[in-house]
């Protein structure tokens, strides 16, 4: 199995399924957790270090943060629904405790943290949409905490890629600090297909192709992202959800397509007259 592929397991008693520490990943910012939560179970975290983004990815939950509560967050059945999920952030050194109304699937995306700032919930309306690509290269993007609304580090966003379409495409990297054209951030994609048994594909590759893995992906997996290009194929008949987490030294989504194939967004040349 590939290094950059993390398989969930079975809930532990608090609920996780999967975990991604800077430790395991062998990086310095990004963290992320999956917990799987029945009617009336709570899971509850802190750290002192961390900042934390609590995204519901399915299900509904009451949250505590501190001295701050938000009742019914989140609502939809599926990440595959057409609507925004429950977020809350919470900055370094707050403790929390995610309360389920009903079957939850909670994503706890962190890095590193100052603490400043208070818990807020992140409504609706803050988390922009829009629609990226032509054709097959067609996906849908919501930005839960893009580098416009307040954070320390942590980068948020969800993608559905329609089956048989390719995402994060053309080819792009973040791995290299180039002032104005690429920062460095370290990265999480989480999938969900649907239906569940499907699959999909992910390329990490670097330049020189000293990384270069394919991956063949199953609900549930996340893939780490270290550095290089990470393409995404869904395969026909199977839309593919995924959740990105990134951060790095610098709080700023700047990269670089790959140039063999930047062609593919490249406008079209002008008509002679």
């Amino acid at each position: 199995m590939s290094r950059l592929r993390v398989r969930p397991q079975s809930p532990a008693a608090d609920g996780t399924v999967l975990s991604v520490t800077p430790e395991s990943a062998g990086w310095s910012h990004v963290g992320f957790r999956v917990v799987k939560l029945s009617s009336g179970q709570r899971y509850t975290g802190a750290d002192a270090a961390r900042e934390a983004c609590l995204v519901l990815v399915a299900g509904t939950a009451n949250i505590v943060a501190g001295e701050s509560h938000f009742d019914d967050v989140g609502g939809r059945a599926s990440p595959f629904e057409d609507r925004a999920p429950g977020a809350v952030y919470v900055p370094a050194g707050v403790s929390y405790t995610v309360v389920a109304k009903d079957d939850v699937e909670l994503a706890i995306c962190t890095a590193p943290g100052t603490g400043h700032g208070a818990p807020r919930r992140i409504d609706d309306a803050e988390m922009s949409r829009e629609v990226r690509g032509v054709g097959t290269n067609t996906r849908h993007v919501r930005n839960i905490l893009p580098e416009t609304q307040p954070a320390d580090g942590l980068l948020v966003v969800e993608v559905v890629t329609p089956a048989g379409h390719w995402s994060s495409y053309p080819p792009h990297k973040h791995d290299t600090a180039t002032p104005g054209e690429e920062t460095i951030l370290e990265e999480t994609y989480y999938h969900r297909t649907h239906p569940r048994q499907g699959f999909a594909f992910q390329r990490v590759y670097s330049d020189d192709r000293t990384l270069d893995e394919a991956i063949a992906v199953e609900d549930g997996d996340v893939v780490l992202v270290p550095r290089g290009y990470h393409p995404v194929g869904a395969a026909h008949g199977y839309d593919l959800y995924y959740l990105n987490v990134m951060a790095g030294p610098e709080r700023r989504w700047l990269f670089r397509n790959d140039p063999d194939h930047a062609w593919i967004v490249a406008p079209p040349p002008a008509s002679g007259t």
